[in-house]
């Protein structure tokens, strides 16, 4: 089987896995879990993989030391907030009744780096916050919630800045969920640039929801699609009084 079949395999299922993750955004945030446990003998326990919406224990503050010392800022890589209380980038409710999706997927043969990634994140104006992914905010409304946010394909499809120098990933997924902090049009049209952009900074190609090259025609269906669905859920105009 080819590398590029293994990666839409791969990223059909991670797809899966996003749905549940955009349905998680909305929910009240859990005790940090993740945690070392001290067993009867003193000794740390084994340590459980977190799951996305949790967060690594250790992981608070704006930047972040690694096992061998180095700062992140000596990374050379952005100083972002992986406070367990950030809630930049949640949703201001969990409902919603369309995702739209995309998909920046390393070429064949290759992977996408984490450090990488995060620094095309910070050059496309991504902001990292609510379970530990990038988000787009409304500019000078965080709390309105994310316009679209981006995530790594690969379990739990968070980002952890304490190992993000060993992370790989085959490709990141980006989710618009409707309805978002304005017309899912212009929604899509801050989301589809900044999916271009990145995927020019990390050597990448863009695939669509059903994992194909994102082509002009198909650009072009999506922009009809969310016309037709800003007209569905526009107010609906005020009836004028009759002339007698």
């Amino acid at each position: 089987m080819s590398d590029m079949a293994m990666l839409r395999i791969g990223i059909l299922a991670a797809g899966l896995l996003l749905i549940a993750a955009i349905f998680l955004f909305g929910r009240p945030r859990k005790k940090s879990q993740g945690r070392r446990v001290e067993g009867a003998d003193g000794a740390a326990g084994q340590r459980r993989e977190p799951l996305l919406g949790e967060q690594e224990a250790g992981a608070a503050g704006a930047g972040f030391t690694d096992e061998n010392g180095v700062t992140q800022a000596e990374l050379g890589l952005p100083e972002v907030d992986a406070s367990p209380a950030s809630d930049l980038g949640k949703r201001a409710s969990q409902d919603f009744d369309k995702i739209v999706s995309l998909f920046v997927a390393a070429r064949a043969g290759e992977m996408l780096r984490g450090e990488d990634i995060v620094v095309a994140a910070e050059k496309t104006g991504l902001v990292f916050g609510h379970m530990n992914v990038f988000h787009r905010l409304v500019e000078g409304h965080p709390e309105r919630g994310p316009i679209f946010s981006m995530a790594s394909i690969m379990k739990p499809g968070s980002f952890d800045m304490a190992t993000i120098r060993e992370m790989e990933t085959p490709a990141i997924a980006f989710f618009l969920t409707l309805p978002a902090p304005m017309t899912a049009l212009d929604a899509w049209e801050k989301m589809l640039p900044t999916v271009e952009r990145m995927a020019e900074l990390l050597d990448a190609v863009v695939l669509d929801d059903s994992k194909a090259s994102l082509g002009r025609q198909r650009i072009a269906h999506i922009r009809d699609e969310l016309r037709a669905y800003d007209r569905q859920h526009q107010a609906p105009p005020l009836t004028k009084a009759p002339r007698w």
